[in-house]
Parts: structure tokens; C-alpha cells; sequence
């Protein structure tokens, strides 16, 4: 367990002691309270904000800071939260909706009377579930170098020995192999042991709580996915050329550093101490992202932002954010690879 996990188990012990007495001296206040516990100042503030973030407690008046607390009971705080998050998903649903409207435009009259080049791009809608079947297929034998697939749901009984097969077929050529699932097949019994298989055949595996589409790309020269990513049965883009597919991966790649590595519980990060929220904010940073797209991105305020990358500077023992980029970068957070060797 690293330092940071260790404070914050303990603020969380004090935080919980604190609430439990507001509750029981409902008319008592924040600072009386943490006064009959002996809390330091950064104690009390870590209580403050704890409670104030799980919504236990709400924001009282900052000219009366001995007047009584405004406590929440849990269950309430936990519908609040429930229904913050199912609001998030929906903003996020949508997002992802208008998305892929503007992929459908663009991939049909526009790219066809030539906003790139034939010879770089081509584009076409394919309707037919059987050329779909073919065409990965042929893509088994032609691949030379990768292959990154979301699943937004878990794969047909009958064709997860395809899967398997075509699993073999690349790994044997050194074919590097990505799949990307919704973390909830994880609770699917067939599932569990589907995604076991393919480990052992070494498929880099990741889940996430979110996953925008189905998608299959290749070689930087080849995507496949959804005209209506809510819609199973609705026809498929099918694109080649590096010119349009590098983009499908550039938003591969974002959710793929955002997602948990296949065997690890959501918020584990094989010891650096961060969680898969602090982890996505520092490769935004990394990147240039300001706060604010940042914030949007994560569904998350500009608060929280802030938060999330000062814990990030502390657990990287960084004093500002410039440094906390170089630290990331020199222990091997930001490429998914691990830290280097002699790091």
C-alpha cells in the first residue's frame, strides 16, 4: 500500500468518527465537533472535504463556522449521487451519439465527392452481416503488426471459438492483439472464461466502465464500426487508409489508457498509487489538455480537476505540474508500459 493509501484509509477512519458525532449532536457544529476529537488542521480539512465530497454533509455558512452542520443521512447522499452519475452517463451517451452522427456525414457524401483522396481513404457503408464475417476473416490473414477491438458487450456463445482461433492465428505471426471490454461482462459467467482464454493466448486485455462502440482497427489502415453504436443490427462503416483510420485510433487509444488492466479491480494500478481517474487526468495533462476539456471529458468539475491532479503531485512527490509530467513520463506512467528499467 503506498503513503498516500495509508492517509487516506486513516482520514477516512477520522472522517467517518466525525460524521457518526454530527449525527448524534445535531446541533452541533463542523468545528466543535473535530475540536472533541483533537483533529490538527489538516485533519479537519481532510474531514471537511471527504464528507462534503460523499455528500454527507453540505456546504454551511462561511461567516457562522460554529453553527450546526447540515448532515445528510447515507441513503440519501447515495441517491444523490446515483442519479449525478446516471446524468453524467446520459450527457456522455449523448455526446457519443452526435459523435457518431458526424462520422455517418462524413463518411458518406462528403468523403465520396472527394474530401480526401481515393487513393489514401475509402469509405463505404456495408449492410450485409456476411461481408462483414468475410472481411474480418480476411483481415486474420493480412494484419501484420496490430489489431485493437472494443467490445460493448459481451461476445455470441458461437463465436467466441472464432475468436479464439483467429486469436492463434495472429499471435503465432507476432501480431500484437488489444480488446477492450465494458466492465460488466466481468459478472458473465462465459465471459470470465472467455477473457481468461484469450490472456493466456496474449491478448492484452482492459475494462472499462464505458465503452463508446463496437470497433475493430488495424494496421492504422483499416476500421470497422457502428453507423448507430446503440444498435447491434444497424450496417457498419468500413474504412481504409491511414489518413481517416488514425483518427478511430487516437480515440482507441484515449479510452485504452482511461481503462483498467484485465485482472486488476477498478482504481489498482500495479503500485503506483493512482487510480483510473487520477491516471486519465495525468495523460490529459501530459498532452496539453487544459483543465476545462479536461473536466468535460471526464464528466467531472473543475473542482475535481484541480483535486485530482494535486493528488497526482503529491503522489508523485512533484511540486508543480510541469514536473509532475516529467516524473510520469520518466517512471513509464504515461505509455501503459510500466515503469523503466532502473527507474
Amino acid at each position: 500500500m503506498s503513503r498516500n493509501a495509508a492517509v487516506t484509509r486513516a482520514g477516512s477512519e477520522r472522517a467517518l468518527a466525525v460524521y457518526q458525532e454530527l449525527r448524534a449532536r445535531p446541533d452541533a457544529g463542523f468545528d466543535e465537533v473535530a475540536d472533541g476529537f483533537e483533529l490538527s488542521a489538516d485533519e479537519r480539512e481532510r474531514c471537511r472535504r471527504e464528507l462534503a465530497s460523499l455528500g454527507l454533509t453540505t456546504p454551511g455558512d462561511p461567516a457562522a463556522p460554529h453553527a450546526p452542520a447540515s448532515v445528510v443521512d447515507p441513503d440519501v447522499a447515495l441517491l444523490r449521487l446515483l442519479r449525478r452519475e446516471r446524468d453524467r452517463l446520459r450527457e456522455r451517451l449523448a455526446a457519443t451519439s452526435r459523435a457518431h452522427t458526424a462520422i455517418e456525414a462524413l463518411a458518406g457524401p462528403f468523403l465520396r465527392a472527394g474530401a480526401a483522396p481515393r487513393s489514401e481513404v475509402e469509405v463505404e457503408i456495408v449492410t450485409d452481416p456476411q461481408r462483414v464475417a468475410r472481411e474480418l476473416t480476411d483481415l486474420t490473414d493480412s494484419v501484420r503488426t496490430a489489431v485493437h477491438v472494443m467490445h460493448t458487450g459481451s461476445v455470441r456463445r458461437e463465436e467466441m471459438a472464432a475468436e479464439l482461433e483467429r486469436d492463434r492465428s495472429r499471435a503465432a505471426r507476432g501480431v500484437r492483439i488489444r480488446a477492450m471490454y465494458s466492465r460488466r461482462v466481468g459478472t458473465v459467467p462465459e465471459m470470465t472464461q472467455h477473457l481468461a482464454d484469450r490472456a493466456a493466448l496474449g491478448v492484452e486485455l482492459r475494462l472499462s466502465p464505458v465503452v463508446p462502440m463496437n470497433m475493430v482497427l488495424a494496421d492504422e489502415n483499416f476500421a470497422l464500426l457502428p453507423t448507430d453504436p446503440h444498435d447491434p443490427e444497424s450496417p457498419v462503416i468500413l474504412a481504409r487508409g491511414p489518413g481517416l483510420v488514425r483518427s478511430y485510433l487516437a480515440l482507441y487509444e484515449y479510452c485504452w489508457q482511461a481503462a483498467s488492466r484485465y485482472g486488476e479491480e477498478p482504481g489498482e494500478n500495479g503500485g503506483d498509487g493512482l487510480s483510473d481517474q487520477q491516471r486519465a487526468a495525468l495523460h490529459m495533462l501530459a498532452s496539453g489538455i487544459k483543465d476545462e476539456q479536461i473536466a468535460r471529458s471526464l464528466g467531472v468539475s473543475l473542482r475535481t480537476v484541480s483535486r485530482l491532479l494535486s493528488e497526482v503531485m503529491q503522489e508523485l512527490d512533484a511540486a508543480s505540474r510541469f514536473e509532475a509530467g516529467v516524473k510520469a513520463a520518466r517512471l513509464g506512467l504515461l505509455d501503459g508500459d510500466g515503469p523503466e528499467p532502473g527507474a
